[in-house]
């Protein structure tokens, strides 16, 4: 048995790899084709080093024995973020091509929709698959507001960094990380954004009108997470209140007190 869960863990290992080379690969193709400039390489290897190294070291600490299809969709869609994002930092010397930069952004924002059907489709969904899913939407939401803010102003970033702010500020409130309960808004405000976003950095309407698309989807962001943040904070108050609540029942001296 020990040296069945070693080929596997290996064989989970090489397919991390293997998406780091097909990220190489995918960097090699742009670069040829647009002539990347050495921020562009810089900002794309660092992304696909990384994505490599993280991923297989939660897949080491979670034990995974095999790495499931819907987590081979969700590092397909990372190699496409990999993508925008080497466009992205190669934009602040040479703007990309809108068709390559829209095309490989819009493939990604469709397969985020693929990956949780597999899973549950498979019986594959685990805690770190989700996790991985969602880095990888946050990521790309980071990238397309920097590329939006270039036109618009520094007010865009404020949609990529809510949700690492968030995380940010759970370390200081721990009852932040309390789980929330399922809700269609949030999932439909939070796959909003990249189609906003991406609207907007195709500059396919007039800028007015691709501002006031992005100020929506920093409305509804705001909404959405001052919704959940007022929900968590009811709720940490009420369960720091119960246990009072039980110890006065328990002694009434205290109510008179």
């Amino acid at each position: 048995m020990a040296l069945n869960n070693t080929y596997d863990a290996r064989l989970v290992q090489q397919e991390t790899a293997v998406g780091a080379g097909v990220q190489i690969l995918l960097l090699a193709l742009i670069g040829t084709a647009i002539g990347m400039g050495p921020a562009g390489w810089a900002t794309g290897l660092v992304f696909a080093i990384a994505t490599w190294a993280v991923l297989s070291r939660a897949l080491h600490r979670a034990g995974s024995r095999t790495f499931g299809p819907a987590n081979r969709v969700t590092l397909g869609r990372a190699t496409l973020v990999g993508g925008v994002t080497a466009l992205v930092a190669d934009s602040f010397q040479d703007s990309p091509p809108v068709s390559l930069f829209v095309g490989l952004t819009a493939v990604a924002l469709i397969l985020d929709g693929v990956d949780g059907k597999v899973a549950r489709r498979t019986g594959t969904s685990t805690a770190l698959g989700a996790r991985f899913d969602m880095e990888v939407d946050a990521f790309l939401i980071l990238v397309l507001s920097v590329y939006v803010s270039m036109a618009m102003g520094p007010w865009v970033l404020l949609i990529g960094a809510m949700r690492y702010v968030f995380v940010a500020a759970a370390r200081v409130w721990p009852w932040l990380t309390a789980p929330l309960p399922p809700s269609t808004a949030r999932k439909t405000v939070a796959a909003l954004q990249g189609v906003l976003l991406l609207v907007a950095a195709s500059a396919f309407l007039p800028h007015v009108v691709s501002f006031g698309v992005v100020a929506l989807a920093l409305g509804l962001l705001v909404w959405s997470f001052g919704r959940d943040v007022l929900w968590l904070s009811r709720t940490h108050r009420a369960t720091q209140a119960a246990p009072v609540a039980v110890e006065r029942r328990a002694r009434p001296e205290l109510v008179a007190s």
